[in-house]
């Protein structure tokens, strides 16, 4: 594996953009993870004693997410509670190009700190609000994490096998597809906001829209059949074959034949090239016409074969067909090491921790490994210093409770 070191002088893309962060757990770190690892100045903005509450998902004791995805940010503690932290926000925010927050709809306004301010005193922030169903509507005001988007979209009603129950994803889906969103947007706005004459406005991001938009033209083929997305495990509606296959060592490869000269490869490969003039499996309608009877086909071909086996064999026959790797197989991962996709870092306390590498790869600005994930308040005093705050002022702060 890679080991890379900290490099905190490196020169990124997003050099002079800085991003104020007040949001918690999964979408928002997702966010300013891309734009931190692309240059951005992040600063979470953090409660006292506690922090995100991403330093509190913990793998036998090690904050393991917030370690992943603080990285390259700078933390600041304010209770925003007390006046004198919303005073130093809105400072800050006028040093601002973008501002995170995932409260609950309305929370800033009641607090003081709501667009119209935020925007009065640095009109070209570009101001992202991440919540469950978004600023608007009949459910703006409902908690919303991504497990219940997962299931409320239309996701989990498709995901797993018929006879069983729905199934949710097993990693933070809807959070992570709204995260990448937001970046997006944010870096879309941003350039709207730096143009001549641009002005800064609020990007309104919901968890549910953007996971509705990953599943594809699910509306429109309800419209036009009338029928639901069954559970069809690991098989899919638009093609076949297309399935996980168990191999001879009880390892699996997953296989999809997304156009007819793959189907017509795979059937040569398996020794059965006259499945291609067979009326039920002739094209991919016939073949999702009878679904059972091909993925058998090739299901009992692929159970006769060890799992390297049957990717050498479909390599050298130029089919579609791959590996289902887990952690350990990717750790050791020929891909995995060769492209450089995970590399190790330095940890402050665990020693190293692998983690993934930037995303995505830009061949003249890459992005960095500039800091590891920040201790609760690390930057208190950089901060504040360069928002005019003198030492004396800023142990004042620290007395009063305004800051962690």
């Amino acid at each position: 594996m890679a080991r890379r070191e900290f490099d905190p002088e490196a020169r990124c893309p997003l050099d002079d953009v800085r991003v104020v962060d007040l949001s918690r757990l999964v979408a928002g770190n997702i966010l300013t993870h891309v734009l931190a690892d692309l240059g951005a100045e992040v600063i979470k903005v953090e409660k006292p004693g506690r922090g995100d509450d991403l330093r509190n998902w913990r793998t036998r004791g090690v904050p393991l997410w917030w370690k992943v995805y603080a990285r390259n940010k700078k933390s600041l503690c304010l209770d925003l509670r007390r006046p004198e932290a919303r005073d130093l926000l809105l400072r800050l925010a006028g040093t601002a190009s973008i501002l995170v927050e995932n409260y609950r709809p309305g929370t800033l306004e009641r607090i003081g700190l709501g667009p119209d301010v935020l925007l009065e005193r640095n009109p070209r922030l570009v101001i992202v609000r991440v919540s469950g169903y978004g600023q608007t509507g009949p459910y703006r005001d409902r908690p919303g994490f991504g497990s219940l988007i997962e299931a409320m979209s239309g996701f989990a009603a498709m995901n797993g096998f018929a006879d069983r129950p729905p199934v949710l994803p097993a990693f933070a889906m809807a959070d992570a597809f709204a995260g990448l969103y937001g970046a997006t947007a944010a870096l879309t706005a941003l350039r709207v906001a730096e143009a001549e004459g641009g002005r800064g406005q609020v990007i309104d991001l919901s968890l549910f829209e953007p996971i509705l938009a990953m599943l594809g033209p699910k509306a429109a083929e309800y419209r036009l059949t009338g029928e639901t997305t069954p559970r069809l495990g690991s098989r899919c509606t638009i093609q076949a074959p297309r399935d996980v296959y168990a191999t001879r060592d009880g390892k699996y490869v997953a296989l999809s034949t997304g156009t007819q000269a793959m189907a017509e490869r795979l059937f040569a490969a398996i020794g059965r090239p006259e499945l291609v003039d067979d009326p039920r499996f002739r094209t991919n309608a016939d073949r999702l016409a009878h679904r059972d009877e091909v993925e058998a086909i090739v299901a009992g071909f692929i159970g006769r074969l060890s799992q390297a086996e049957a990717l050498e064999l479909f390599e050298l026959a130029e089919v579609t067909v791959g590996p289902v790797c887990d952690e350990a197989d990717l750790a050791e991962h020929p891909y995995v090491i060769g492209r450089e996709a995970v590399v190790e870092v330095s940890d402050p306390e665990i020693g190293a921790i692998p983690m993934h590498n930037i995303v995505p790869r830009l061949s003249q600005t890459p992005g960095m490994l500039r800091r590891p994930a920040p201790e609760l308040g690390e930057h208190n005093a950089e901060i504040l210093q360069a928002l005019g705050c003198d030492a004396r002022e800023i142990e004042a702060l620290r007395e009063a409770g305004v800051l962690g």
